[in-house]
């Protein structure tokens, strides 16, 4: 080379300084931060409850007051932003039910005892799921906030068997080997609400993952949803076992019909292997399998109660077609509607807690709940929400496997959907669990009202 050549100078490949990656933490901090509240509203139901908290005037426990913070801290965003957070369906949809609510409570003949319901409605089914819509903002959010119902449930799941292997279950026909979880005899459907829900997600999840998924996320999903079916069936549930089939049923057929018989045989033989094979309670599971379709032949005594219960509901809304009896109106209005053949409560045992009447302050019937306590407006908005909710969720699933984009929320929204409205008709709302049931209907609104914004590309 003359040593009149110009010398070149080659670029210096640029290393990131730590200003910069500082930089980035502080972005991926700031992204995920409006996540917090709702992952601890999630994982904060792992904390054992103490007995009476959840039925006790004005108890709340954790998982209660990180929805509140979820919900004031989406409130202060919207009045930062000063935008307009929902569009006019989404709206309409979330806050049709708040009327019902409201209308119950002023119309109540002891409005003062009817608020409490009203505070407690408001959250389940309006506050919580309208944060939840504004706070997801991609599919990763929903994801991450779906995969901590899967690890929750994981979690509840594995001390309901626990509890089952060493009898320190809830008192079930004389023995104390019911899996309750850490919600305790007082809350007998808390565990199997959880593990329901954990098992449709992680079914969801593992049917329809995005092509560029991990590897691994298709078996750890499905062998969960496997797992998950063990403590679901040490619950003892029968309306969980029946919302459950239901559920898996409708994601399973959605998702496509050869994957769904494939799918559907791997399930049913992890079931044979875990609880026929295994031995694992086989008589007892097989007498309460018998006990659903005997129920009109030979009810037992909490079948008997439950019709007693319904009786009395139906009886309180032919006086009341319009309002209702108020929220919280049920209990002062049962004895005077319901037949002698009621019993005085329900036994509960076990799992810490030492025998005790347990009395009998709902019909165990969502639907009849809202018919005696807000009449045909309450049920008309709160239930025309749901169905309104379903038909927005199954119509945009269609596009999304077209797409290949987000099919996962599609299934995981309309199946979380079709079990709760199913499990509805042998429960309700009530107990440390239900703010569980607030993340369950923010999950579907998400995926339901909000199209633009679900479907779109995660920021990486």
């Amino acid at each position: 080379m003359s040593a009149d050549a110009p010398a070149v100078t080659l670029p210096a490949s640029r290393t990131p300084s730590a200003q910069d990656r500082a930089g980035r933490v502080r972005a991926l901090a700031a992204h995920h931060a409006p996540l917090v509240p709702a992952l601890a509203t999630v994982l904060l139901m792992c904390a054992p409850v103490e007995h009476g908290d959840a039925s006790s005037p004005g108890g709340i426990t954790p998982a209660d007051a990180a929805s509140a913070a979820l919900v004031v801290c989406c409130a202060v965003r919207l009045l930062r932003a000063r935008g307009r957070p929902l569009n006019g369906t989404a709206a309409l949809v979330l806050g049709a039910p708040a009327v019902g609510f409201a209308v119950a409570t002023v119309t109540s003949g002891d409005p003062a005892a009817s608020l409490p319901g009203f505070v407690r409605y408001l959250q389940i089914f309006v506050l919580v799921p309208t944060a939840l819509v504004l706070t997801l903002r991609t599919v990763r959010d929903f994801r991450v906030l779906a995969g901590a119902v899967v690890v929750l449930a994981l979690v509840q799941g594995a001390i309901g068997v626990e509890q089952y292997l060493t009898g320190t279950g809830a008192s079930y026909m004389g023995h104390n080997i019911r899996a309750v979880g850490t919600f305790g005899p007082l809350d007998v459907m808390g565990m199997s609400t959880v593990v329901a829900y954990g098992l449709i997600a992680a079914l969801a999840m593992g049917l329809a993952p995005d092509a560029d998924a991990p590897h691994w996320l298709r078996p750890a999903a499905l062998g969960s949803a496997a797992a998950l079916l063990l403590p679901l069936a040490l619950s003892f549930s029968r309306g969980a076992w029946i919302a459950t089939a239901v559920a898996v049923g409708v994601v399973l057929l959605l998702a496509g019909l050869r994957l769904a018989v494939g799918t559907m045989a791997a399930l049913a033989a992890v079931a044979v292997v875990l609880i026929g094979g295994a031995g694992i309670g086989s008589q007892m599971m097989s007498e309460r399998f018998a006990s659903i379709t005997a129920v009109s032949d030979a009810p037992d005594r909490s079948v008997t109660d439950r019709y007693t219960l319904w009786a009395a509901a139906t009886g309180m809304w032919r006086d009341n077609p319009v309002t209702g009896v108020g929220l919280k109106g049920f209990p002062a209005h049962r004895d005077s509607h319901a037949s002698l053949g009621l019993s005085s409560g329900s036994d509960t045992a076990g799992a810490g807690l030492a025998f005790q009447r347990e009395p009998l302050l709902s019909p165990h019937n969502m639907y009849l709940l809202v018919l005696s306590e807000q009449g045909l407006i309450g049920i008309t908005a709160l239930v025309g929400s749901w169905a309104a909710l379903l038909v927005c969720a199954l119509r945009r699933l269609p596009a999304a496997r077209r797409r290949g984009r987000a099919a996962d929320c599609g299934l995981l929204a309309t199946g979380l959907l079709v079990w709760q409205t199913v499990d509805f008709l042998y429960a309700d709302i009530g107990g440390p669990s239900t703010v569980l049931c607030a993340v369950l209907f923010g999950l579907v609104a998400r995926w339901a009202l909000t199209e633009d914004r679900a479907a779109g590309a995660d920021p990486r």
